[in-house]
């Protein structure tokens, strides 16, 4: 395959960037869409050139580590992750647009590198149980009622990428939060911080700039995981109960 690749490259935070088009021959239709990437950057070094920055880690699809925008969507036009898109969904000839997420709590480090450290501080807010634990329990010491063994498993497999933030119009975070506040929630181990949670972490989502949640969907689109968008419904109602009852205190 021979691609047109159009490519955001931007040398740091503060500099203003630009798409730059490069040529690149010989991909494979089995590349994932990293590899094609890496195939660019090897063709770059060898000609004196800056390779492109690009975030990754497993390359398995589970750390949620890359983050691209491709032909305006996020990870690209299958509902997987980057590192799991491969080149047979794509055209010999194609032009591919690659760009980094965008979102003002989502800054560009460098080319296709953005900071998503507003989502650790998210997490840092109320992801979390305080209940002591001591060394591991016995698997069923806790019962929990399969329904909400589900709905937990479900909310976890959130890999905290950004797509949801990426595809969204007003750039919101909700998806990703009420993942994060569903999956402890549900649990008997997170009882105790359940108000304190939805509270926290609602509250250090608006304080990073995400956008307001208009409920357009994209977010449960984009999902690679999946996350349903009734997971936003389930936190404005924890949300809501937590309030109320921080009210009548």
């Amino acid at each position: 395959m021979k691609l047109t690749l159009r490519v955001w490259r931007q040398k740091n935070a503060d500099a203003d960037g630009a798409m730059s088009t490069y040529q690149v021959d010989d991909v494979s239709p089995d590349m994932s869409f990293l590899e094609m990437l890496d195939t660019l950057n090897e063709k770059l070094i060898l000609e004196g050139e800056d390779p492109v920055a690009f975030d990754h880690d497993c390359r398995e699809g589970i750390c949620g580590a890359c983050s691209l925008v491709i032909n305006g969507d996020a990870h690209g036009p299958e509902r997987t992750t980057t590192c799991q898109l491969h080149m047979r969904s794509f055209e010999d000839g194609d032009t591919i647009d690659i760009e980094p997420w965008r979102a003002a709590a989502f800054p560009v480090i460098k080319d296709l590198v953005v900071d998503r450290s507003a989502f650790d501080r998210i997490i840092q807010a109320g992801g979390y149980i305080t209940a002591p634990t001591g060394s591991a329990p016995e698997a069923h010491a806790t019962p929990v009622p399969k329904p909400d063994a589900d709905l937990a498993f479900e909310h976890a497999e959130c890999i905290g990428c950004g797509a949801c933030v990426a595809a969204c119009p007003n750039g919101a975070a909700m998806l990703f939060t009420s993942a994060k506040v569903n999956h402890l929630n549900v649990l008997p181990q997170g009882a105790p911080e359940r108000e304190t949670r939805v509270l926290d972490m609602v509250a250090q989502m608006d304080e990073e700039g995400f956008g307001g949640c208009t409920l357009a969907g994209e977010c449960a689109t984009a999902c690679p995981k999946g996350i349903p968008l009734t997971s936003i419904t389930g936190m404005n109602k924890e949300w809501l109960r937590a309030t109320r009852k921080a009210g009548k205190r």
